[in-house]
């Protein structure tokens, strides 16, 4: 099921999960195929086909966009239900690209690009415009959110 990577090795590398932390482990089933697991869940990741993968999991953008979706869509939840308005779902559709970076005014290269999601936001139920405005607000205060359009500092070492 996960290529060379056995349920024991699985449980090992799970063990050793701290709170609020991952590990991603190559399965040994591919070029791609990476194991995903936070302690209670073991997830796949991998690239298409028409990329070299076997496509047996989600690619590295799209977990991301999942990960924003998901918590735009439980942030609005949270804040209907705290707020008692008659929110009844949410769609949450995403996509990526890479765009040139001709609206980048502090770009250092002529030929940087930049990521651009584009996020579109169905709000299913009687809402009132203002409801449905406020609403609009609070998807940008979502946690993934703004740790996306934040400074991210990410520091890696090399284990021995």
């Amino acid at each position: 099921m996960w290529g060379i990577m056995n349920e024991t090795e699985l449980r090992q590398l799970e063990s050793t999960i701290s709170p609020g932390s991952v590990i991603v482990a190559d399965s040994g089933n591919g070029p791609f195929e990476q194991v995903l697991l936070d302690g209670r869940h073991v997830l796949r990741a991998d690239e298409p086909v028409a990329v070299g993968g076997k496509d047996s999991g989600p690619g590295p953008y799209e977990l991301l966009l999942m990960a924003l979706g998901a918590c735009t869509s439980m942030t609005l939840r949270m804040y209907a239900t705290r707020s008692q308005w008659p929110l009844e779902n949410v769609v949450v559709r995403l996509s990526h690209a890479r765009v040139y970076a001709a609206d980048c005014q502090d770009c250092e290269s002529e030929r940087a690009q930049l990521s651009r999601i584009h996020r579109s936001i169905e709000l299913i139920g009687p809402l009132d415009a203002k409801q449905r405005a406020r609403l609009m607000q609070i998807a940008d205060m979502c946690p993934v959110h703004r740790t996306l359009t934040s400074k991210i500092d990410i520091r890696t070492e090399l284990v021995v």
